[in-house]
C-alpha cells in the first residue's frame, strides 16, 4: 500500500538503521490506557473473534502514518503546511481542536498515569500521582532533545511490551482459537466493537505528528523514504503484537471465565486484580507497571509531538516558514503548549470537567481521523505532492477505507457525546 518502487534517489543504506526511531515514538504514544481498555473489553466480550480487526487496524494506521511521512519527505513541508494549502477551513477546524483537545487530554493523561501508581503506591492519591507524572513528562520534553525522547520512549515501550506479553503468555493462549480469530467475521452485536477496535489501534492526532518526528530524526529528503517506511512497519508490528497480547489477556482471563471489568481506566485495575488472584501478587504488580508505562509513554509523546504541531500552527498563522525557530521544537510556542497540557488540566482534575468542554472535545476529536484521511487523500493526489510520490491505486483504496471507517466512528462518537450531555 506504499507508492513508488525503489529508484536511485531512494537508495539510502539501512546499515545504520535501528528499530528505535520516529515510528516507535508514534506507536508508543498511540497505545495508551484507553487502547488497553478497549482491547481488553473486546476480548472479554467476544474472545478471539475480533483479532482480525486488530490486524486491519494496524494496517490502516500504517497507511495513514506512511502518507503523513511521505508528504513531509517528498515536499519538505510539514503536514500543517499541507493543510494550510487546502484553505482557511483547515485552520478554523485545527485551531479550536488543538486547544480544546489539549486541556481535556491533559486531564485524561494525568488520570491514566495516576491510577496504576496510586494502586502500586497508595500513600499518594490518583490526582497527586497524575500531576507528578505530568510535571515529569513536561521536564523530559521541555528543552526539546529528540534523542532523549527516543531513549525514554524506548525504555517505556520495552517495559509495557514485556509486561503485557508476559501476561498473555501466563494465560496460555488457545492457539486454534487464536488462528481462527484471524478470519474476518462480525459476532452478534459486535459491529461497533469491530469498528472501534480497528479504528482505535495506534493513536489519532499523534499520527499527524509523525512527520515532525521524522524531521527531528534528521530524515528530510526523499532519499530517506525507504527508512521511513521500514521504521513505520516495524513500529506498527510492535503495536500489533502488543494489542494482540492485550486481546489474549481479555479472551483467556475474562471471556473464558465470564468475568466483566469496568469500561474506564479502572477496568485495567480490575484486570490486575484478576491476574493477582490467578497467578499471585507479582503478576498483578507487573501488569500495573505495564499499564503505567503505556500511559506514561503516551503522555510524554503527546507533550512533545503535539506541542511541535501547535508551534507550527502558530508560526504559520504569524507568517513564519517551517524552519523559523518559533515554529520548531524548543521554541516559545512549543513550550507554551507544554504548559497548556500541564497546568489547566490540573484544574479539571480538581474541579471537574465542564459539560460544554466535554461536548466540544467529543465533537472536535471525533472529526480528526476523517479529517486526516480525507486531507491526506487530497494532498497526495494533487500537485501539492511531486508526481513520483503521489498515491497509487492501492493507497487510495486504503485511505478511502480509512475515511469511511473513521467517518462512521465519528458519527457514533458525536451521537454519544451529544447524548451524554442532554
Amino acid at each position: 500500500m506504499t507508492d513508488r518502487s525503489s529508484t536511485p534517489t531512494d537508495q539510502v543504506s539501512t546499515k545504520r538503521w535501528t528499530p528505535i526511531g520516529p515510528g516507535l515514538i508514534v506507536a508508543a504514544t498511540g497505545v495508551g490506557a484507553a487502547d488497553l481498555v478497549a482491547t481488553v473489553i473486546a476480548g472479554q466480550k467476544f474472545g478471539y473473534a475480533l483479532l482480525w480487526a486488530v490486524v486491519i487496524g494496524c494496517i490502516l494506521k500504517i497507511v495513514l502514518v506512511e502518507g503523513a511521512g511521505r508528504f513531509t519527505l517528498a515536499t519538505g513541508r510539514t503536514i500543517y503546511e499541507g493543510w494550510a494549502s487546502l484553505g482557511r477551513w483547515t485552520s478554523w477546524y485545527f485551531g479550536p481542536y488543538i486547544v480544546v483537545w489539549g486541556i481535556v487530554y491533559g486531564a485524561a493523561a494525568m488520570a491514566g498515569t495516576g491510577l496504576p501508581l496510586a494502586s502500586l503506591f497508595p500513600a499518594l492519591s490518583v490526582t497527586t500521582w497524575g500531576i507528578l507524572s505530568a510535571l515529569i513528562g513536561a521536564a523530559v520534553v521541555w528543552v526539546g532533545h529528540y534523542k532523549l525522547l527516543e531513549r525514554v520512549c524506548a525504555v517505556l515501550v520495552g517495559i509495557m511490551f514485556v509486561t503485557v506479553v508476559l501476561a498473555a503468555a501466563l494465560t496460555t493462549p488457545n492457539l486454534p482459537d487464536l488462528v481462527a480469530g484471524l478470519v474476518p467475521r462480525i459476532p452478534d452485536g459486535g459491529l461497533v466493537n469491530v469498528l472501534s477496535v480497528a479504528g482505535g489501534v495506534g493513536g489519532t492526532i499523534t499520527l499527524a505528528a509523525y512527520g515532525y518526528w521524522v524531521r527531528e530524526k534528521g530524515w528530510h529528503r526523499p532519499e530517506h523514504m525507504r527508512l521511513m517506511r521500514l521504521d513505520n512497519i516495524v513500529a506498527y508490528t510492535v503495536t500489533g503484537i502488543f494489542v494482540i497480547a492485550t486481546l489474549i489477556v481479555g479472551a483467556e482471563l475474562l471471556y473464558s471465565a465470564g468475568i466483566a471489568v469496568e469500561t474506564g481506566d479502572e477496568g485495567l485495575l480490575d484486570l490486575s486484580e484478576v491476574l493477582q488472584a490467578r497467578y499471585g501478587t507479582w503478576a498483578g504488580t507487573v501488569f500495573l507497571v505495564g499499564f503505567w508505562s503505556a500511559a506514561m509513554s503516551s503522555l510524554i509523546g503527546v507533550w512533545n509531538g503535539v506541542s511541535m504541531m501547535f508551534a507550527d500552527f502558530v508560526g504559520q498563522a504569524r507568517g513564519f516558514d517551517h524552519d523559523h525557530p518559533q515554529t520548531r521544537i524548543g521554541g516559545p510556542w512549543y513550550k507554551a503548549y507544554i504548559l497548556w497540557l500541564t497546568f489547566p488540566p490540573i484544574v479539571l482534575l480538581l474541579l471537574g470537567r465542564p459539560v460544554w468542554l466535554i461536548l466540544a472535545y467529543g465533537v472536535l476529536g471525533a472529526l480528526f481521523m476523517p479529517f486526516l484521511a480525507i486531507t491526506l487523500l487530497w494532498l497526495l493526489n494533487t500537485a501539492r505532492t511531486p508526481a513520483g510520490w503521489r498515491n497509487r491505486i492501492s493507497s487510495n483504496v486504503a485511505m478511502g477505507l480509512c475515511a469511511v471507517l473513521f467517518a462512521w466512528l465519528a458519527w457514533q462518537q458525536l451521537s454519544d457525546a451529544v447524548a451524554g450531555v442532554l
